[in-house]
């Protein structure tokens, strides 16, 4: 039996629901910048400093960050356990690919509130 490790004991209707939440997220905030792309008439650094220089988009942002890290979290758990058959392979792939979306994250954090 396969034990679900990728979202804490969680049953399969739950990572389910995440990953349909996480999705519609993401789309929001993707379908939100490319509207601001289109609707921006000169995109400056002005422009573009001043939609990430608002609070509410830093939370946006923070969140749709949040949301691609659970996605790929549960997308990389699925993905592991139906085509890599050697555990220790799939435990090392595991943890490099939730490190690296991790680390893309604290990145962006970095980036996004300007530390």
């Amino acid at each position: 039996m396969v034990l679900n490790q990728a979202s804490l004991k969680r049953d399969g209707v739950q990572d389910f629901v995440s990953l349909r939440a996480t999705a519609l997220i993401i789309s929001s905030y993707a379908l939100f910048i490319i509207g601001y792309l289109l609707c921006t008439p000169a995109l400056t650094y002005e422009a573009w400093s001043g939609l990430f220089g608002n609070f509410a988009m830093k939370v946006y942002t923070l969140i749709a960050l949040a949301c691609i890290m659970v996605h790929a979290r549960i997308g990389l758990w699925q993905v592991l356990t139906d085509y890599v058959k050697n555990a220790k392979l799939r435990a090392f792939l595991g943890f490099v690919l939730n490190l690296m979306a991790l680390s893309y994250v604290v990145v962006g954090l970095f980036v996004l509130w300007g530390v």
